[in-house]
């Protein structure tokens, strides 16, 4: 009995010596010890991007500002949300009506690259919305933009020559798949 008293005293004399010495030890500052490892400087690899002031003259404030919060409504983005989902589930039954039905239809085929045009151009505006900032870079956001709308003209201009000139897309993909 003497034996598990005197190891628990030891235990909690060993523990009471450390929190002591520790409270007692000056902190030493860690980015001193991390640096003494390092032997090149740190290099970030993209510039920040330089700090504008944007609002009203009363108003001012700059990019890692908490953004000002708009009133609410209740349709506000909704709409875009909504759209790009019903696009997006009228893609399946129109892309498996072709194959199950037998049937080469060129309307239903015209319908399919008008939605797959629709949906990819809506899904890169979403994507150009969300990660090209137009307060910080409003230039690469119009550039990206522009680009945006011109190659959903091409692509669209190319379709419609294939549709009009060549097999189709339906038909080139049951083609490209019994291949």
């Amino acid at each position: 009995m003497a034996s598990i008293a005197r190891s628990a005293l030891l235990k909690q004399a060993t523990a009471a010596s450390r929190i002591s010495s520790f409270a007692t030890k000056p902190v030493v500052n860690n980015a001193m010890r991390a640096a003494a490892f390092h032997t090149t400087a740190r290099r970030d690899i993209l510039p920040p991007l330089p700090h504008k002031a944007h609002g009203d003259s009363d108003l001012l404030y700059l990019v890692n500002d908490p953004a000002p919060v708009p009133p609410p409504s209740p349709s506000h983005g909704s709409y875009h949300w909504t759209m790009d989902r019903l696009v997006g589930a009228s893609l399946i039954p129109l892309t498996i009506t072709p194959f199950a039905a037998g049937s080469i239809n060129p309307t239903l085929d015209a319908i399919l690259c008008a939605t797959i045009l629709i949906h990819s151009h809506t899904g890169f505006q979403n994507i150009i919305t969300d990660y090209v900032p137009k307060k910080r870079t409003p230039r690469a956001r119009k550039i990206f933009t522009w680009g945006l709308n011109a190659a959903t003209v091409v692509v669209g201009l190319a379709l419609y020559e294939f549709e009009t000139t060549d097999v189709g897309l339906t038909e080139a993909i049951k083609r490209v798949w019994t291949a």
